[in-house]
């Protein structure tokens, strides 16, 4: 399925075929994920809930969502299950401030 991969440093919004949650864990880079709403349409960003923990380097934040540090990963949701992006990549890279 369709995904947006967010990288705080240097940063970029890209985008990226995943299957599944393990894909999303790979892309980054540990399995404590963590997700928000950002969007009516079901899209949900997914990070590691322990991004601040780790010192993780390079923070974003999407609209006024709480600050993400590293690489998250934008990826739609149907019934619980995850499904493609529906957020066009360019219209996300403006919603996203570096920190």
């Amino acid at each position: 399925m369709k995904a947006l991969v967010i990288t705080a440093q240097p940063f970029s919004v890209e985008p990226a075929e995943i299957a599944g949650l393990e894909d999303i864990q790979a892309l980054i880079g540990y399995p404590t994920l963590e997700s928000d709403e950002i969007d009516a349409n079901g899209d949900r960003l997914y990070f590691d809930e322990e991004c601040f923990l780790r010192g993780t380097q390079g923070r974003f934040r999407v609209d006024n969502l709480a600050p993400v540090a590293g690489v998250a990963v934008v990826v739609g949701s149907q019934d619980d299950a995850l499904a493609d992006v529906a957020t066009p990549l360019a219209e996300l890279a403006a919603r996203v401030t570096c920190l």
